[in-house]
């Protein structure tokens, strides 16, 4: 999840309809009850009715309808990223580790301070028990993030030099959290950039990471990360794919199609139109949009770059929909072909990182997830709910 951008939690709860979240409407469809939810989570599932009482909660804190499609899209997405665990295990997540730690050392430290940092973990807080040998034995995210920060005061107390205060007072940022190399926490495998503009309280990052770490907590930022945006997929694959690669990837990747297809240029379908560093777009022109640029010069009702950069900054939101450039290219498409374009399809990303194995991409890991989603709703039908 690479791109966050924030909303107000409170005001979608009160005015959901100048929102961007799924759908608010009254519908006839049952609304599901704590124990229909825990019919639908996998039996193998340890605790499955606080499970399913936390889920129940926080969908009524979000305002999301308790139907059975929702209830069974958050918990195939569950049971995908944590099979029901709030602190998950990962294989050889020490190693993981360190490698991520090293990778960023130079860049948020500076040479000087990436050196030191690396010696102090060799030798302190002892040779025979080094940082290195405690972070190899970690089992679990929070095990390693409780050590980092551990690792971290350490460092910060036993080295006390300007540059940690220039850096995290420049930054706006605790500089234990540019290097801590843990960024997706808990039962959803929430990104912490996406919790921090979320939060659903006021409190640092330490204990907002702690709270990720909770049942509750990771339930609540993994469920408003998946459900709390409309869009017009016909079906829950796209939401799952969106929930791999960004916000409207599926869409915006259908949108990418029909400028290749338009155009004849070779575009890379990952659903992301602009360029983007830390979440922030980028001032360089993306392939994506020199494309449309051209395409749109000549266009019938030609639109500007200005126009088309502009439009393009709405891509993580539905407003993108209603812009000059998404529209042209709509009719452009529909006026050479004679149909509609399709609304959304599967965006081609790379899914890499320290705690995988080996890369995957996000139709692997959006089909996986709909297989879960589709064995809940074989199991909602069976039980005759919704």
């Amino acid at each position: 999840m690479r791109k966050m951008y924030p909303t107000s939690i409170l005001l979608c709860a009160v005015v959901l309809s100048g929102c961007d979240a799924v759908k608010q409407t009254i519908t006839d469809k049952p609304t599901l009850s704590d124990a229909q939810i825990t019919k639908l989570i996998p039996k193998r599932v340890n605790n499955a009715k606080l499970w399913a009482a936390d889920i129940s909660d926080i969908f009524d804190e979000l305002s999301l309808p308790k139907t059975t499609q929702n209830i069974c899209t958050a918990i195939a997405v569950i049971d995908q990223e944590s099979n029901f665990h709030a602190d998950p295990s990962v294989p050889n997540l020490g190693n993981a580790a360190l490698k991520a730690i090293d990778d960023k050392l130079e860049d948020k430290l500076g040479k000087n301070m990436a050196s030191v940092f690396r010696t102090m973990l060799e030798t302190r807080p002892t040779p025979e028990n080094n940082f290195i040998k405690q972070i190899k034995a970690v089992k679990t995210e929070k095990q390693l993030d409780e050590l980092y920060r551990e690792i971290f005061d350490y460092f910060a107390k036993t080295y006390k030099v300007s540059p940690l205060t220039n850096i995290t007072r420049l930054s706006g940022q605790g500089i234990d959290e540019r290097i801590n190399p843990v960024t997706t926490l808990g039962s959803m495998q929430v990104h912490i950039d996406y919790a921090r503009a979320h939060r659903r309280a006021s409190m640092s990052d330490r204990d907002l990471r702690a709270d990720l770490y909770t049942r509750y907590g990771g339930l609540y930022y993994g469920i408003h990360r998946l459900m709390m945006y409309r869009a017009e997929y016909d079906k829950p694959l796209y939401r799952f794919a969106d929930y791999n690669s960004g916000v409207y990837s599926s869409r915006n990747a259908a949108f990418q199609q029909r400028i290749a297809t338009l155009s004849g240029d070779t575009l890379a379908i990952d659903g992301d139109l602009l360029l983007y560093k830390d979440g922030s777009p980028l001032s360089k022109i993306s392939d994506t949009e020199a494309a449309a640029i051209r395409l749109l010069a000549n266009a019938a009702k030609p639109v500007s770059a200005r126009q088309i950069r502009a439009d393009f900054k709405k891509e993580k939101t539905s407003a993108f929909e209603q812009t000059a450039t998404y529209r042209a290219v709509g009719e452009m498409f529909t006026d050479k072909f004679g149909r509609a374009p399709a609304y959304a399809i599967m965006p081609k990303v790379v899914i890499s990182g320290p705690k995988l194995s080996q890369d995957f991409d996000t139709n692997w890991f959006a089909t996986r997830v709909d297989k879960r989603y589709q064995t809940c709703m074989t199991t909602a039908k069976r039980h005759r709910l919704g």
